[in-house]
């Protein structure tokens, strides 16, 4: 084991999405254990999918680097701290190795990421009716950015391994360490939101043996580990500096099916501040546990609407505990638990927990994509007025059926196009949101959330 600065990592980054970097990367992580090491993986950008893949394959929790929401001190941070013990770190991308937040900079992008992280790239492409146009594709690559350190190519859906062998020779450098042929047998399936959460049914045993035997069978891993091993200092602080305090409350965090959308920073933030996290099943538990705040995250819940609706049980525990004035937060999919209905797209309303006035509708398309800034605008169970912290947001359901008098806290500004909002909505003790909020942005709002907690934790006593 080797410590955080100096522990071999790679970046897998693509010439843009559907590229195959994260079968890439659960092949290599699978491949990187099978030699006896502990891998450490992290995720670019705000995606909560592509973790839960990671974490099937490393058996440790994945976690992600975003530098628009984040900043680059919280994302060097994050990653020492996961990274400390381990062997080597994979790191997949987001999009396009340059796509970010800007059309003209590397602003949120995985190059920015592999930047601060000192961290080589290596850069996966779709070779498939591809042969010596791969090396004008490389040599745009790693030129176009000279900061920026690419030192291999990946190629998947090869035809064979003589085309592989043809792509080698096309390609001065960087060096191809490996390919993937297409295997339909082992595609992951896709759905609106795109890939599944990877639960047993959705990914088994067998696919993540089937690519790790892949990558093992077409990789030179001992070139990919030489390549890790070149990673520079990234400087910066050598330990996290948040001290963990004595535990002060318990905050009950919705995790199942239907709500398992959490940033794994804001879960440690939490614990770090005292707070116990005791994990609870909205969609199965037949009542709330003992706890001193609610933490509703983000996932499917219009796929599991009739068994949340059938909970009665539960919605009850969760109104009483809101009339009891017991804080309860919740983002994107919690704020559709929150709202007194989910109406499916087939039409169907389900009753929720009624507490925030409106109903969650789910829609064909789109409904918002993208990077937000949030400021408050009044005193809530994150803080007092004025705090600003950022988010992003990705949904398709809307809310229909909303009083105007319903207090909007949230002065939302949208990172693409500027637009300005009002949204956060607030009633009582409860706070609700389409945003998922990152809050390594600013972690003062993981700080009143605690405080908040506490104080009521002293109160119920």
């Amino acid at each position: 084991m080797t410590n955080e600065r100096d522990i071999p990592r790679i970046v897998v980054a693509g010439t843009g999405s559907g590229v195959g970097k994260t079968t890439v990367v659960l092949g290599l992580v699978r491949a990187l254990r099978a030699r006896g090491l502990c891998v450490a993986v992290f995720k670019c950008g705000p995606d909560y999918l592509d973790p839960t893949y990671h974490a099937r394959a490393a058996l440790v929790p994945s976690h992600n680097l975003d530098g628009w929401m984040m900043g680059r001190d919280a994302v060097l941070a994050t990653f020492r701290r996961a990274a400390r013990g381990m062997d080597v770190a994979v790191i997949e991308g987001v999009m396009g190795l340059f796509d970010g937040a800007s059309p003209t900079g590397n602003q949120g992008s995985t190059a920015e990421i592999a930047g601060w992280l000192g961290a080589p790239v290596l850069l996966v492409t779709d070779t498939s009716g591809m042969a010596r146009s791969i090396a004008a594709l490389a040599h745009g690559f790693t030129t176009f950015d000279r900061g920026l350190k690419l030192s291999g190519l990946v190629c998947n859906r090869v035809g064979s391994r003589g085309h592989l062998d043809l792509l080698k020779r096309a390609v001065q450098s960087p060096q191809i360490v490996g390919g993937l042929p297409e295997e339909a047998g082992l595609a992951f399936p896709e759905r609106q939101l795109g890939l599944h959460t990877a639960d047993e049914a959705v990914l088994p045993e067998r696919m993540l043996a089937g690519w790790e035997a892949l990558v093992a069978s077409w990789f030179d891993l001992d070139a990919v580990l030489e390549i890790a091993r070149t990673a520079r200092d990234a400087g910066g602080e050598r330990h996290d500096t948040l001290e963990a305090l004595p535990a002060r409350c318990r905050i009950g965090i919705a995790h199942d099916g239907a709500f398992h959308f959490y940033y794994e920073d804001n879960l440690r933030r939490l614990e770090q501040l005292g707070a116990e996290l005791v994990r609870f099943s909205p969609v199965a538990d037949g009542a709330l546990p003992a706890v001193d705040g609610l933490y509703f995250g983000g996932g499917y819940p219009e796929l599991h609407a009739a068994e949340l609706s059938q909970n009665r049980r539960l919605l009850a525990d969760v109104a009483s505990f809101a009339e009891r004035a017991g804080p309860i937060y919740a983002e994107c999919g919690g704020l559709m638990f929150l709202c007194q209905a989910i109406e499916t797209l087939d039409g169907r309303r389900h009753p929720m927990a009624g507490l925030v006035p409106g109903v969650a509708v789910m829609c064909d398309r789109l409904q918002a994509l993208g990077y937000v800034e949030v400021e408050t605008q009044a005193p809530s169970l994150l803080g007092g007025a004025g705090l600003r912290f950022r988010g992003h947001q990705f949904r398709y359901s809307e809310l229909r059926d909303v009083p105007e008098d319903l207090e909007r806290i949230y002065r939302l500004r949208r990172r693409r196009g500027g637009e300005v909002l009002p949204e956060g909505y607030r009633r009582g003790s409860v706070l609700a949101s389409y945003v998922h909020a990152h809050w390594a942005s600013n972690p003062r709002a993981a700080d009143g959330f605690v405080a908040t907690c506490s104080d009521y934790a002293r109160r119920s006593r």
